[in-house]
């Protein structure tokens, strides 16, 4: 892995953006320069957010979505398993 978050990145299973492997790291959200933990999903190249409205849902269950347009960043909150001991192995030797 990058350090470097998906362009696009998805928390619902059922999405074909989404990846457990990038969401474990736990994944940081400025939109328009305000950091967010309500994003449901993300796209940066495409500069838009989506956020659960609420604890409203949709006739299947799941929760209905706003669409939101402007500046997206996202990083990593936790670095890559092996970057740390890889950094720690190359220091000692």
């Amino acid at each position: 892995m990058t350090d470097t978050p998906p362009d696009r990145l998805s928390s619902n299973p059922r999405s074909p953006f989404f990846d457990q492997a990038h969401l474990e790291r736990g994944i940081g959200i400025r939109f328009k320069g305000v950091e967010r933990k309500d994003v449901e999903e993300y796209c940066r190249s495409e500069g838009w957010i989506r956020v659960a409205l609420g604890k409203k849902v949709d006739r299947h269950g799941q929760p209905l979505t706003l669409k939101l347009s402007g500046e997206v960043e996202a990083w990593f909150e936790k670095p890559a398993e092996g970057d740390g001991e890889q950094a720690d192995g190359a220091e000692e030797t």
